[in-house]
């Protein structure tokens, strides 16, 4: 876990990076994506969006202004991507570089007499 300050309209913000953040802020992208799909479901899901909104911005400190929900928020999703993007690239940079295997040196074979 990590905490993260976002600066929006002059205000600083400080949020902590737990799991539960990044999956909250996942699952709002989903929502985002299902009501751009489908824009008929968008009155489906608008009280889903604003519900995990509210839920991200509520681990701010302080707390996000009505004024700043929306920078925030844009804020919040590019954070988290950026830190899935580095996780992925480590993760990626640590299985193309393979351990070096020691290598084995033959024994000399005992001559028999």
């Amino acid at each position: 876990m990590s905490s993260k300050e976002i600066s929006i309209s002059g205000t600083d913000y400080t949020i902590t990076l737990t799991d539960q953040l990044v999956n909250q802020v996942n699952n709002l992208k989903a929502l985002y994506s299902a009501a751009y799909e489908d824009p008929e479901s968008f009155e489906q899901v608008s009280s889903e969006i604003s519900n995990a909104i509210n839920e991200i911005a509520s681990q701010a400190e302080p707390p996000v202004s009505d004024d700043d929900l929306d920078g925030f928020i844009q804020e919040i999703i590019r954070v988290v991507d950026k830190k899935a993007e580095e996780i992925k690239e480590e993760l990626e940079g640590k299985s193309s570089v393979k351990p070096k295997k020691e290598s084995k040196t033959a024994k000399p074979q005992k001559s028999k007499k």
